[in-house]
């Protein structure tokens, strides 16, 4: 099979790379390119929603959304196996009309399923239930010797582990069997909340989050002062048929949603200026208040999935998403730090989301562990790295981390720094994958494996 020559990037535009494209079709022909290909190394790469440069590699990427197909699905436990090209939208389609939910989900249901295991995604019930890894009972991996090994919690648990978070660097993922949550409904039962400070957001958090399995907040992160961190909580529960009325009780899984909308082309500079920033987060916090309300799921969960394109927004120059983790004990006072660097340099996020995070998970690179994790979307501007590294020092004095999946800039020093299991990571990757067949740009720059020589 034949690659493509191709500049790609990740979901924020952010440094482009050319990378020499493969689109197999099967699982033979990636062992064929790996066998025979001239490229050093390789990547995954699957819907590319992943922000930084995690799914590039200037050597060789495997686009494989077209390993696509749905193996096998038990009714009675939910269990679904599955090819790794298979999105979260497409198990949505087929599975949520016969009661069956994913078990977690990111901000999108663009993702590949493959994504979702490298990358060890974290949704809205984190503080309950973990992350996408905790629902993975078998994976289907192709390693470096192009050999298909199976690895779950009783056969290969190390290899599982380094998978599970391990961003594609021990091998192809090539299917998994998961297991998909029952619900009653398409629709949630969600309680809209607002805090005036960030000081009432966590308090919010910490009296009332066990009484719901999905919470989330909108922060308004220009906001300073007293109103520092001012955000809208967003809680709730997957709603029970009984909470349905009239049409909706007649056809509990079929919601009617708002037509979407498109970017069409990349957006200049001021339709996201910190003026109109400062605007949009103002009219946002007014126009809520304290209530409870029925949504659509994917209002709910994917509101930025109705606007196609919306990374067009921050134009051609791009942006990052710096999403930063504190424990427990100093998340407040980091994301007080945070929050107000921000806002000192004038940069605005048009999108800033607060959750709380549970206890961690088994993956050797898994992000999240007890407590509050906060994404900022960062247009790219000239000194948009000493604002990174700035960030990062406050991110390093209290304890916290970045996410691989959303990172684009972070050093090697301040990697070692915030994943402590790296060392027991590259043992399981140096035995599986001792040529370094399996790397990306991230990769290299953070120092999971060697540079270019």
């Amino acid at each position: 099979m034949r690659a493509r020559l191709q500049r790609l990037t990740g979901w924020g535009n952010f440094r482009a790379t050319d990378c020499h494209v493969y689109r197999p079709e099967r699982s033979r022909d990636i062992a064929q390119i790996l066998a025979a290909s001239a490229q050093k190394d390789f990547i995954s790469r699957g819907l590319g929603r992943s922000y930084g440069d995690s799914a590039l590699n200037s050597n060789g990427v495997l686009w494989h959304a077209r390993l696509n197909r749905m193996l096998a699905f038990d009714p009675k436990s939910g269990a679904l196996d599955c090819e790794a090209g298979v999105s979260l939208h497409d198990i949505l389609r087929v599975f949520l009309f016969k009661g069956f939910f994913l078990p977690v989900t990111p901000g999108t249901k663009h993702v590949t399923l493959g994504g979702a295991i490298a990358a060890d995604v974290h949704g809205k019930n984190h503080h309950k239930d973990g992350s996408f890894g905790a629902f993975v009972d078998e994976i289907r991996l192709m390693n470096a010797a192009q050999e298909i090994v199976v690895c779950s919690r009783e056969q290969n648990a190390d290899l599982f582990q380094a998978t599970i978070g391990g961003m594609g660097l021990t091998g192809v993922i090539l299917s998994a069997r998961i297991r998909l949550r029952p619900v009653e409904t398409a629709y949630m039962d969600v309680h809209y909340q607002k805090a005036e400070s960030l000081d009432r957001a966590l308090e919010l958090f910490s009296a009332d989050d066990a009484r719901f399995d999905y919470s989330v907040a909108w922060v308004d992160c220009l906001a300073g002062g007293k109103s520092l961190g001012r955000s809208v909580l967003m809680r709730g529960h997957h709603a029970p048929r009984s909470a349905l009325s009239g049409w909706r009780q007649e056809h509990p899984f079929d919601v009617r949603g708002k037509r979407g909308s498109s970017v069409p082309f990349n957006m200049p500079g001021f339709v996201l200026s910190p003026f109109a920033v400062r605007t949009f987060n103002a009219l946002y916090y007014a126009m809520h208040s304290n209530t409870k309300r029925l949504v659509g799921y994917e209002e709910f969960f994917y509101p930025l999935d109705s606007i196609a394109n919306w990374n067009r927004l921050y134009g051609k120059r791009g942006f990052v998403q710096y999403q930063v983790l504190f424990p427990s004990a100093s998340s407040r006072q980091g994301l007080v730090e945070i929050l107000e660097a921000l806002s000192r340099s004038g940069r605005a996020s048009f999108l800033a989301v607060l959750k709380s995070s549970g206890a961690a998970g088994e993956g050797l690179l898994s992000y999240l562990f007890a407590g509050h994790t906060l994404a900022l979307d960062i247009a790219t501007f000239p000194g948009l790295a000493e604002l990174l590294k700035s960030l990062d020092k406050i991110v390093l004095k209290h304890g916290g981390r970045l996410y691989l999946a959303k990172d684009a800039c972070m050093d090697k020093g301040t990697f070692a720094a915030m994943y402590p299991n790296t060392a027991r990571f590259k043992e399981v990757k140096a035995r599986v994958d001792p040529g370094q067949k399996f790397a990306s740009e991230q990769a290299r720059r953070v120092g999971l494996v060697e540079a270019h020589g």
